[in-house]
């Protein structure tokens, strides 16, 4: 094996190993980053899929409890104009049930 110098560099039995050794050590880092970018998209990926998840159970308590309140809001005018008719029919125009 020759360096660049051009002199001629005897490759001993355990530089050979060590050759090896790196070589499978670089194969093997390789492989990681390969392995540690797809497990880093599969993080992001389930991250945002928790959130997505999280975003929906709240879009569902929030529409129920609109529900909630818009069926009182409605349960209240309806009892509300039930007593304008009553108190309108008894006091005339001696009340005022009108909303600001």
């Amino acid at each position: 094996m020759q360096q660049d110098g051009g002199s001629d560099t005897e490759v001993t039995w355990e530089d050979q190993q060590n050759i090896n050794k790196f070589g499978r050590l670089n194969n093997r880092f390789h492989e990681l980053e390969d392995e540690i970018k797809i497990a880093k998209e599969t993080n992001d990926n389930l991250e945002k899929d928790e959130v997505e998840s999280r975003i929906e159970q709240m879009k569902e308590m929030t529409s129920k409890n609109l529900e909630k309140l818009e069926e009182e809001r409605d349960s209240i005018l309806a009892q509300m104009a039930e007593l304008k008719k009553i108190l309108y029919g008894k006091f005339k125009d001696s009340i005022n049930l009108e909303v600001d």
